[in-house]
C-alpha cells in the first residue's frame, strides 16, 4: 500500500508540471504542444520496448485497441483540451476544475466493502479546499466576467478535460486489475505507442507547418520542454500511476490525484514569482489533510 501511495503522489508531482508548460512555450499552438509532448512519450516507449524486447511482450489486437482508446481519453484528448483551456482561461481556474477529478474518481471508484462514512472526511476536506481556492480567486473571476468570452470557453474546455480524465482513471484502473499479468511498465509503453501515433495524426491534421516551427527563435528550448514533459510527465508518470492503480482502490487513487492540484499550484506560484495568499495556503493544507484522511480510511 505504501508503494502505491508514494507512486501516486510522485505521479501527481510530475503531472502538475503540465499546468505551467503552456505558459513556458510561446510560439507553440496547443496542437503543437500536445503533439510534441506525446510523440516524445511514444518515442520513449518504443526505445524501452526495443532495449527490453526479450522480456517485453507485444499486446494482442484487443489490448492494442484498448490502449488506443484509453490514450485518447487520458493523454492526447485530455491534454489538448487542458492546453486549450489554459491558453484561454489562464492556469488557476482550469487547475481548480481539474482539481475536482479526485472527488469524482473517489465517488465512482469506491470499493464495495468500504462505507461511505469512511470516505466522507477526505471528500469534505478536499471540497472545502476547492471552495477556498475559488474564493481566493474571486477577484480574478470578477475581472474576466466583463470580457470573458475566452475565459468561459476555457472553462468549458477544462470541464471536458476533467470528464475525459475521470473516465480514463476509472477504466484504466479496472483494466489493470482484470489483467494482473500485464506490468505497469508494459501497459504504459503500449499506451505510449498508441498515444504517439495519435499525436502524429493530430499534428498532421491540425499542427503548424514544419517551416513555421523551425523558424522559431526558441525552437531548441521548446523541443527540450516537449521531450522533458513527454518522458517525465507522460511516460514516467504513467508507470507510477499504473503502479498506484494496481495496488490501491479507485477511491484512494482518486484522492491521491489531489497531489496534482497541489503541485500545479506550487509550480504556478513559482513561475509567477508570487507568494500564495492565506486562503490559498489554508486550501493547500485542507487538500493535504484530505489525502491523509483518505489514506487512513483505506488502511
Amino acid at each position: 500500500m505504501l508503494t502505491g501511495i508514494l507512486a501516486g503522489l510522485a505521479a501527481g508531482a510530475l503531472w502538475g508540471l503540465v499546468f505551467v508548460v503552456p505558459r513556458m512555450t510561446p510560439g507553440l499552438s496547443s496542437v503543437d504542444l500536445t503533439a510534441g509532448r506525446f510523440v516524445s512519450y511514444g518515442g520513449m516507449a518504443v526505445l524501452v520496448m526495443l532495449f527490453s524486447w526479450r522480456s517485453h511482450r507485444l499486446p494482442t489486437a484487443r489490448q492494442a485497441l484498448t490502449a488506443l482508446g484509453l490514450s485518447l481519453l487520458g493523454a492526447t484528448g485530455y491534454y489538448l483540451l487542458l492546453a486549450l483551456a489554459i491558453q484561454n482561461a489562464g492556469t488557476e481556474v482550469p487547475t481548480l476544475i481539474i482539481g475536482t477529478i479526485p472527488i469524482w474518481v473517489t465517488l465512482l471508484g469506491k470499493p464495495m466493502g468500504l462505507k461511505w462514512s469512511a470516505l466522507l472526511p477526505g471528500l469534505v476536506l478536499t471540497s472545502a479546499g476547492l471552495l477556498l481556492m475559488m474564493n481566493a480567486m474571486e477577484s480574478k473571476l470578477l475581472a474576466v466576467e466583463t470580457g470573458g468570452a475566452h475565459f468561459w470557453w476555457g472553462v468549458a474546455l477544462a470541464t471536458a478535460a476533467m470528464v475525459c480524465w475521470t473516465a480514463f482513471a476509472i477504466l484504466n484502473a479496472a483494466w489493470l486489475k482484470r489483467h494482473p499479468e500485464v506490468s505497469a511498465t508494459e501497459w504504459s509503453n503500449w499506451i505510449g505507442i498508441a498515444t504517439g501515433l495519435g499525436a502524429v495524426a493530430l499534428w498532421l491534421v491540425a499542427g503548424s507547418e514544419s517551416k513555421q516551427l523551425l523558424a522559431l527563435d526558441n525552437i531548441a528550448l521548446l523541443a527540450i520542454i516537449c521531450i522533458v514533459t513527454g518522458v517525465g510527465s507522460a511516460w514516467a508518470a504513467s508507470i507510477l500511476w499504473n503502479i498506484a492503480s494496481q495496488r490501491l482502490s479507485g477511491s484512494l487513487c482518486g484522492q491521491l490525484i489531489v497531489s496534482e492540484t497541489l503541485f500545479a499550484l506550487l509550480y504556478s506560484f513559482v513561475w509567477d514569482q508570487a507568494w500564495p495568499g492565506a486562503l490559498q495556503l489554508l486550501a493547500a493544507g485542507l487538500f493535504t489533510l484530505g489525502i491523509l484522511a483518505s489514506i487512513r480510511a483505506h488502511r
